[in-house]
């Protein structure tokens, strides 16, 4: 499953962007009949980031300063950025589906103009079956994607992955990452909320998958399943 993120560029925060301070971010919520019983900027302030006023989830001011600071940080970064190998460049991969998925989507996740969810489904080296949600954009940057395009290794989820259930021993995890926030106990099911755009991704194949997202099942004899 992908999101399309409508971003100026890798690390590209909008609230981050379009607000210079906490305090522009609450006043952007405050209205001005807000404004006319209150009588108080303060005060109404302190009602939006209670989530008291205001439209919408509201962020705390930590996660405010933080996004700030990852905004910056990625704003220096974009300026002594230096071309880096893709893991799959020169790769021949043509003949297995998700490996050439991967392959056509890594330039984008790399630079941020994509977001990569891979559903996988199939036996582990012991022979129970798993499934499980992994971040490819997460993977990239935390492992060495090389050997899975090299073909040395095989790409199957792991209990440190979004989500991971092995049917056999009924062992179940999920995990946010730095790109998705796992929402689990929703009245949909699964959902995985970017941490960028605020959007929900919807994994029931029954359902849209989102906002600028597309759903795609891969017809494959590498896995049980692939999505």
């Amino acid at each position: 499953m992908d999101d399309e993120l409508e971003i100026k560029g890798p690390g590209y925060d909008p609230i981050a962007d379009e607000f210079a301070t906490y305090e522009d971010y609450l006043d952007n919520q405050i209205t001005a009949t807000d404004m006319f019983y209150l009588e108080d900027v303060e005060l109404a302030r302190h009602l939006v980031e209670l989530g008291i006023r205001g439209n919408g989830e509201v962020i705390r001011r930590e996660e405010f300063e933080q996004r700030k600071e990852t905004a910056e940080q990625a704003r220096q970064a974009r300026l002594n950025k230096k071309p880096k190998k893709l893991a799959s460049q020169g790769k021949a991969v043509e003949d297995l589906p998700l490996l050439q998925a991967l392959k056509d989507r890594e330039e984008a996740v790399r630079n941020g103009k994509l977001t990569t969810i891979i559903f996988i489904r199939d036996k582990n080296t012991k022979g129970q079956e798993v499934s499980g949600y992994i971040d490819f954009g997460h993977r990239l940057k935390s492992e060495n994607m090389e050997p899975y395009f090299e073909r040395r290794k095989r790409l199957m989820p792991r209990p440190t992955d979004l989500s991971f259930y092995n049917w056999e021993t009924q062992m179940s995890t999920s995990n946010p990452t730095p790109n998705f926030q796992v929402i689990a106990d929703n009245e949909a099911g699964l959902l995985f909320k970017s941490k960028r755009d605020r959007k929900a991704l919807n994994v029931d194949p029954r359902a849209k998958p989102g906002d600028n997202s597309t759903r795609t099942e891969l017809a494959t004899h590498e896995y049980q399943q692939v999505v």
